[in-house]
């Protein structure tokens, strides 16, 4: 009797049966679409509707009367909402879940989901590409652009709004933490190293009236930047200083008690932050301190956080700049070091799963 190979498979620690694990892939095969469906739930206010009638529920036909919607699009998209585990039928009437929920009524999620779909659904479809090339080019879906730092105030107005909705909500949760922390030793002057529109800056001036902030950036971000500032009223406590920063035979302006980066290191490859954090080191004053705000996905306590930051990594190979990730936060301890820095204060749990890092020079 022939001998047929088999290949044996080592799962580690898993312990789904082989009917869960096979169901999870069909999860995974038919995410894409059923991904739209659950926008199209929302954005016919289809789960509004059933939250409205949370107490009783809402029968299929009450929901395609009110809304006026074909019955048809209501009930392929209820029925792929049951699979999602968006909504529920009981008495023949449907209410929603509590994932239902949270899609309905959660910023973080609904950021998220705008920031995936504006920003990352189309050019996804490269991702192979970008794997090969090493560059973003899922971001040719928008124009011919290295990365999309560049093109950032040329995107389509949505898109445009969907990045930086995402940006700003995982930044600006943090800057009540942070603030405090970096104004303890009373800085006279700061760099904000990628400062984008301002935000940073802008509370840091509203924070301390006596700090004066420079903001590194591309000069289009800056000139958003500086309508911003000047809104605010704080041209004379902040200004801008245009630079590619990924010229790193550009030096940074010099005699700096901070510098600053904040969700700005995982926008780039590895060899680029040991640059950068040279630069920041070389514009310090003798007892200035170079800080990192970032999400590293092996500190967070939840899962759903790790996995957000994985995918988020995708977007930095396909569409962002085609090198750069969400980083497990012993990548950057080594490129810290080799900057000849040293870590001086570790702060955990900052706004959404972020670490803050002191450093000084060594």
């Amino acid at each position: 009797m022939a001998q047929t190979n088999t290949i044996s498979y080592s799962f580690g620690q898993d312990k789904k049966s082989a009917v869960q694990a096979k169901f999870d892939a069909q999860k995974i095969a038919f995410a894409p679409i059923m991904f739209q469906a659950a926008r199209s739930l929302l954005n016919f206010g289809i789960l509004k509707l059933i939250q409205n009638y949370q107490e009783k529920g809402i029968s299929l036909v009450e929901i395609a009367e009110q809304l006026k919607i074909d019955i048809y699009g209501v009930k392929v998209l209820l029925e792929a909402g049951l699979s999602l585990e968006i909504v529920y039928i009981k008495d023949g009437l449907f209410l929603l879940t509590k994932t239902g929920w949270f899609l309905l009524n959660d910023e973080l999620t609904r950021v998220n989901i705008d920031f995936i779909n504006d920003i990352n659904y189309l050019g996804a479809f490269k991702l192979d590409e970008s794997i090969k090339s090493g560059k973003p080019e899922g971001l040719k879906v928008f124009g011919e652009w290295d990365t999309i730092y560049e093109a950032l105030s040329e995107l389509p107005e949505k898109a445009k709004e969907s990045w930086f909705n995402f940006d700003h909500y995982y930044s600006d949760i943090a800057f009540p933490d942070v603030l405090p922390i970096i104004m303890q030793d009373n800085p006279k002057k700061g760099m904000d190293v990628g400062g984008n529109t301002g935000k940073f800056a802008i509370k840091c001036a509203e924070y301390n009236k006596d700090v004066k902030i420079t903001i590194l950036d591309l000069s289009g971000q800056l000139n958003v930047a500086k309508e911003n500032i000047k809104e605010k009223g704080f041209e004379s406590q902040v200004d801008g200083f245009p630079m590619d920063l990924l010229d790193h035979s550009k030096v940074f302006p010099k005699g700096y008690d901070f510098v600053w980066m904040s969700q700005f290191l995982d926008c780039f490859s590895q060899a680029d932050i040991l640059e950068l954090l040279k630069r920041g080191k070389a514009a310090l004053n003798e007892t200035g301190a170079l800080y990192i705000l970032e999400t590293y996905w092996d500190k967070q306590d939840y899962k759903a956080s790790t996995y957000s930051l994985h995918a988020t990594s995708l977007y930095f190979t396909c569409m962002a700049n085609g090198c750069s990730q969400m980083y497990h936060h012993t990548d950057m301890l080594k490129l810290i070091d080799e900057a000849g820095m040293k870590i001086d204060k570790e702060y955990e749990r900052i706004g959404i799963g972020h670490t803050l890092y002191k450093c000084v020079p060594r």
